[in-house]
């Protein structure tokens, strides 16, 4: 293991999203997910849970971290994919926290069994390779950029009492 394991521990905890690099994919999806025991686990697949195309068939893929702080990219370390099987040990410790963790689930009573029939739960180990560190200089260093969507803001803007008209930033 990389001597940068106990800050990537620690910043995973801290974040509420890890942004995934998938294979195939030009950008990297972010992921909510929660950490236990040395592993980040998301989860994915299924009606109304995140879509991350390509994570149950990858063998590895990069985590990019964000600061907790300021918002900015902090961290990119590889890890090991695998999944949870429903059944298991491992399952039955990780998904009563993914299901507390989960904010605005459709239901939380049977949420357990529809995950073990329609979704994935992922576990993301490091492997100890860490892309990119503080203090480390990037060339190619480009942000996270939101996924493109055709929404866009309609009409004018809303009238304020007492407000007044700025000029557009330049």
């Amino acid at each position: 293991m990389s001597d940068l394991t106990p800050l990537i521990e620690e910043a995973s905890k801290k974040s509420g999203m890890l942004w995934i690099a998938l294979p195939g994919l030009p950008q990297p999806r972010a992921a909510w997910h929660i950490w236990h025991e040395g592993s980040a686990y998301v989860l994915t697949g299924g009606e109304g849970e995140q879509p991350l195309p390509g994570l149950p068939e990858a063998e590895q893929v990069t985590v990019i971290v964000r600061s907790k702080d300021k918002g900015g990219r902090l961290l990119s370390w590889t890890a090991a994919v695998s999944e949870v099987e429903p059944g298991d040990e491992l399952w039955e410790t990780v998904v009563p926290q993914l299901a507390k963790d989960r904010l605005n689930a459709a239901s939380h009573g049977d949420q357990a069994d529809r995950w073990a029939r329609e979704s994935y739960v992922m576990r993301l180990t490091p492997t100890g390779e860490v892309s990119e560190a503080p203090g480390s200089q990037r060339d190619d260093y480009a942000a996270v950029r939101p996924v493109p969507t055709p929404a866009s803001t309609a009409g004018k803007r809303p009238f304020m009492i007492g407000g007044r008209r700025r000029r557009a930033d330049r």
